[in-house]
This record gives structure tokens, C-alpha cells and sequence, in this order.
């Protein structure tokens, strides 16, 4: 079999702080959402600029640090995968979410320094979860 390539780096803002939860299991997860923003010029000089938002999810330990030390607004780097899932309704209706499961979090901005934090290699774990 080929192999595969899914990974993802981002850098940008966080619009919401995060939200830790526990899986029945007891493993931690946590989630938030990080924009990013890019500018262009059109051929006639018009500057645009558009925003992408992406929901982010982190497992386990990394799931406690991001709980702990993020909050709305900061500038983070986060890189990992993106992910699917796809569930149907009560009405029946399927329902399709791409996430961007994290593997690693760097705070550009500390919420008390500004000091740049490194949060490196925290496993993760592919779990189903009720959110």
C-alpha cells in the first residue's frame, strides 16, 4: 500500500477560548477555534482579505496545557491532521465537521510574558466523541 501524507500547520488567532471535556473514558479533550487570515491583491489593485477558521481538537495532555494556558485572542502555531466525522440526526440528516486534531501547540503570545512556549510531540488518541 502508498503512503499517505495528512498534516497540517497553521498560525493564527484564537476566537474563542478553549472548552475541556472529559471522554466517558475519563481521557481529557479539549477544543477551540483558531483563525487565520490572508491578503491579496486583484490584477485591478483592490486589496482583499479573507479569513479561514478552523476547529481545533487536542487529546490527553495537550488537551490539560491548552485548557490551561490559552485564551481568546492569542496567536498560536498548532500543526496536526485534519479529520473528518460525519454523523446523522435525529431527522436522519448526515452531518459532516472537518477538524484539525493537534499533535503540537506553540504560544506565540503568553497571556502574562510574551514569552514563546513550546509544547512538543504529545501523543494523541483517535476517539469518538459526543460533540
Amino acid at each position: 500500500m502508498s503512503r499517505g501524507l495528512n498534516k497540517v500547520m497553521i498560525i493564527g488567532h484564537l476566537g474563542r477560548g478553549p472548552e475541556m471535556r472529559y471522554t466517558p473514558s475519563g481521557r481529557p479533550v479539549t477544543t477551540f477555534s483558531v483563525a487565520t487570515g490572508r491578503s491579496w491583491h486583484s490584477a485591478d489593485g483592490e486589496r482583499h482579505e479573507e479569513t479561514e477558521w478552523f476547529h481545533v481538537v487536542a487529546w490527553g495532555s495537550l488537551a490539560e496545557i491548552c485548557n490551561q494556558h490559552l485564551h481568546k485572542g492569542q496567536q498560536v502555531y498548532i500543526e496536526g491532521r485534519l479529520h473528518t466525522r460525519k454523523w446523522d440526526d435525529a431527522d436522519g440528516h448526515r452531518h459532516f465537521a472537518t477538524e484539525l486534531v493537534a499533535r503540537e501547540m506553540i504560544m506565540l503570545e503568553s497571556a502574562r510574558d510574551n514569552i514563546e512556549s513550546t509544547f512538543n510531540n504529545v501523543s494523541e488518541e483517535e476517539e469518538s466523541y459526543p460533540f
